[in-house]
């Protein structure tokens, strides 16, 4: 469109104001003029008023931090972001992450003054409200235009962020080349006191500060107020001083409430910061200002009421009878933000003409990743069930045989670990570090920032937190992989979660995932973790029992487009079935293993116990005298999504033969596949792997014993004597 390419009017104007506090600040991009002042005055007023509306019509909400945070919003979308109002999904924007998401009306409200689309005033007014098409959740959720993160659970959102600019400085050292920064855009990120309580939130802030994010600004609405009251009920920490430990460069603005001169000339600092560290904008703020409560805990997240809300508004001059009113003036106010997207929109993609000119094949494999596309065809690198070995191997290694060459071709995929690369097998021959290049560990291991294996050090749930960021820049430009052992992905399980509900593609290798870990004990024996995660919605576990169905949870892991997927996999050594096990079985969820026609009872075999079904299989025949046959069930959700004749062909539910589930968990979700189950009712015990197995009861001896005996009564009473009492069949007397 013409308007598109004409340059932005952006001419200084002759009444400039200026303040000495910021002379020494190089690269003042904004000329912010007296006329901008005025009218800058009549923009705060008003967004204050309409939050204290919205909140009001539902009598629900959180009006205080947005109202105080009103000035900070200025700056950012008016004067500081890089962004297209009409166009949100622009690759080389800035990034914006609210952490302290329940202020999001402060997010709504401006993405609606600058011009988005879908931003409407109606859609405002649906904040809280019974509409099931408001796009004004509580919280800001990533389906919504311009909404980059889901950010829910205080301290998530910044671990986000830290991601969305490791993805920036990865993707920008590996495609700019001399006079082509394609990628160049900074990740801005609204914190209040509580994220910067959260653990999550200081492994993030550490790891950002250690590999020196220099495209990372943190923004902290500091009103020094939480729910409970003042942060010093329960926090006295000096916040600048533990960013400055961090690695971090800190500024500050006094005024926050108003000055938004100061705020734009500090958030410009930060990003033109020649530091080459990430950089803390501690910015002074009043919770509720311009009501009667103001920098009272009772404005943080609560309406203010009727009268509290015409006080509001007679303050700020406006009529108390009048609601939601927005002047024609405040619209023209940011009617300019249109036309600096338009303008950043068409500079990007004439670089990326004049890119693809000069660096052909570096070009094209970019615009895969801009698609989202995979650089190569995955399908053609997963190792044939031929090349796995014959010989009993651990599936952490098995894992290994698949994604290290994976990892080894795919630029999309950054792998990592929470300090375990020696016991989860995902290094792979030439791979570079993740890591600032002037960085040098005392250990001797460097990288940069090119690298695509992450040391995330001991910080599971940062780990899998800055994950999902990584997997949000861009639907499908990156896919991360995390590695840990399952019991620790417990620690992980908030931020697992989050990248389950934003429909977040990212691979979890969870090793040692059983009493088979052995001499660790019971801290690091998982009973209970799989049940949380096979409940969860929209997320893969898969328990794969061999080599050739852990190729098969990686097919399902990579193919699953719009949903984490968890890999269970075993310290032990297990055996291989190279005649039975499928990863297109793996595929369909659950499948037949091992069939036998006339079958007296059926055995679910999972994951590292499918060992204990083909042994138990073989002694009902020749001990007992009863036919078994075998279904291997790496993944539930897989199963559900099959139809129902090819789950009753697995189950053989109309058949009137009992199933017995084998695994060394929980039993809890087995109750819709099985009648009985030979599994876990507590923790575990610290003894060498198969010992553990041992005390438990499991030996295969005695699992038949208890299965003829189970088969027996049901053979006595009938099928229907037992249905709807799934019975538990490892009764121990310890």
């Amino acid at each position: 469109m013409a308007q598109a390419s004409a340059k932005p009017n952006r001419n200084p104007a002759p009444d400039l104001v200026s303040t000495e506090k910021f002379n020494h600040l190089e690269s003042i991009a904004v000329n912010f003029s007296r006329r901008d002042a005025e009218t800058t005055n009549l923009v705060l007023r008003t967004v204050r008023c309409l939050i204290a509306d919205l909140c009001e019509q539902f009598k629900g909400g959180h009006p205080g931090s947005a109202m105080g945070m009103a000035a900070i919003g200025v700056a950012l979308w008016k004067y500081v972001m890089r962004y297209s109002p009409e166009n949100p999904n622009f690759f080389n924007r800035d990034r914006f992450v609210l952490s302290n998401g329940h202020t999001c009306l402060w997010q709504y409200t401006f993405m609606h003054l600058v011009g988005y689309k879908s931003m409407t005033l109606d859609q405002l007014k649906s904040y809280h409200s019974t509409r099931t098409d408001s796009i004004c959740p509580g919280h800001p959720e990533i389906e919504i235009d311009g909404i980059e993160v889901t950010t829910g659970p205080l301290g998530q959102g910044i671990a986000n962020a830290v991601g969305l600019a490791m993805a920036t400085k990865h993707l920008a050292a590996t495609y700019n080349r001399p006079g082509f920064n394609l990628v160049s855009n900074t990740t801005w990120c609204m914190v209040g006191d509580a994220c910067l309580q959260e653990g999550v939130a200081l492994e993030a802030i550490s790891l950002a500060g250690h590999w020196k994010l220099d495209n990372l600004i943190v923004i902290y609405d500091n009103n020094q107020i939480t729910c409970d009251g003042s942060v010093d009920l329960a926090n006295t920490e000096d916040a600048n001083a533990k960013m400055a430990a961090s690695g971090w460069e800190v500024l500050e603005v006094a005024d926050g409430n108003d000055n938004v001169e100061a705020i734009v000339a500090a958030l410009v600092a930060a990003r033109s910061s020649k530091s080459g560290k990430p950089v803390f904008v501690n910015i002074k703020t009043t919770i509720g200002v311009g009501s009667r409560i103001a920098g009272d805990a009772r404005a943080h997240g609560a309406a203010f009421g009727p009268q509290e809300v015409a006080n509001i508004k007679e303050t700020a001059g406006f009529n108390p009878e009048n609601s939601f009113v927005i002047p024609d003036t405040v619209y023209d106010f940011f009617s300019d933000v249109k036309g600096h997207g338009w303008q950043l929109e068409n500079d990007w993609a004439e670089l990326v003409a004049a890119y693809g000119e000069e660096h052909l094949d570096l070009a094209s494999e970019f615009a895969l990743r801009v698609k989202g596309e995979f650089t190569e065809d995955w399908t053609q690198i997963v190792p044939a069930k031929e090349n796995f070995p014959a010989t009993p191997t651990a599936s952490r290694k098995s894992a290994g045989l698949v994604c290290n060459p994976l990892a080894a071709r795919l630029k999309t995929l950054m792998v990592g670990t929470a300090d375990l690369t020696p016991s989860v097998n995902m290094v792979w021959k030439g791979k570079v570090d993740f890591q600032h290049p002037n960085l040098r560990p005392s250990c001797g291991i460097t990288g940069d920032y090119t690298g695509r294996y992450i040391h995330w050090g001991v910080r599971e749930h940062a780990m899998a937190a800055i994950s999902n960021g990584l997997a949000a820049f861009n639907k499908g430009t990156i896919l991360p992989v995390t590695s840990s052992f399952f019991m620790f992905y417990l620690y992980a399980a908030p931020a697992v979660r989050m990248g389950a509900l934003q429909r977040l593609q990212a691979i979890h290798i969870a090793t040692h995932d059983s009493i088979g870990t052995g001499e660790d004990g019971p801290t690091h024996q998982p009973i209970e973790l799989a049940a949380l995660y096979r409940a969860m919605p929209n997320l893969l576990y898969i328990r794969p029992a061999d080599s050739e169905e852990t190729a098969g949870a990686f097919v399902a892991a990579l193919s699953a487009l719009d949903m984490p997927t968890i890999i269970s996999l075993s310290r032990q050594s297990l055996p291989q079935y190279p005649d039975h096990s499928s990863r297109d079985g793996v595929l369909q969820g659950a499948y037949i293993f091992i069939e036998q026609h006339n079958a007296d009872v059926t055995l679910i075999g999972v994951g590292s116990e499918m060992r204990f079904a083909v042994r138990a299989r073989e002694i009902l025949r020749d001990r007992f005298g009863l036919a078994a046959r075998i279904v291997s069930f790496p993944c539930q959700r897989l199963f559900e999504r099959q139809p129902r004749e090819y789950k009753t062909r697995v189950l053989r539910y109309r058949e009137g033969i009992p199933r017995v589930v084998i695994e060394a968990y929980a039993a809890n979700g087995w109750e819709r596949y099985a009648d009985a189950g030979y599994s876990m009712s507590s923790f575990g015990h610290s003894l060498p792997g198969e010992a553990a197995y041992k005390y438990f009861g499991y030996e295969e001896n005695l699992i038949a014993s208890r299965i003829s005996e189970f088969v027996s009564e049901v053979k006595r009473s009938g099928i229907d004597s037992i249905r709807g009492e799934f019975r538990d069949l490892n009764i121990r007397d310890h």
